[in-house]
């Protein structure tokens, strides 16, 4: 388990998914190409996200469909 791994995956998530964003295949494929190299980056290997949801895709679709401005983070 890495609360390395979630805990960036969930400051991404509020710094990178815009609340314009749209819950299609090619959107949502994007920012997850975007979201593992944003990680590698910062020396975060994929597993790392991967062993703490099911789906990184289901993940960001989530984000993109139930984000709400008004929830502190």
């Amino acid at each position: 388990m890495s609360t390395h791994g979630i805990n960036f995956l969930h400051k991404w998530i509020s710094n990178n998914i815009p609340d314009t964003a749209k819950a299609d295949i090619v959107s949502v494929d994007e920012l997850t190409h975007k979201l593992i190299a944003d990680a590698k980056a910062v020396g975060i290997k994929r597993y790392e996200i991967d062993e703490e949801v099911d789906s990184l895709y289901r993940t960001i679709v989530d984000a993109i469909l139930h984000f709400d401005p008004g929830i502190p983070q």
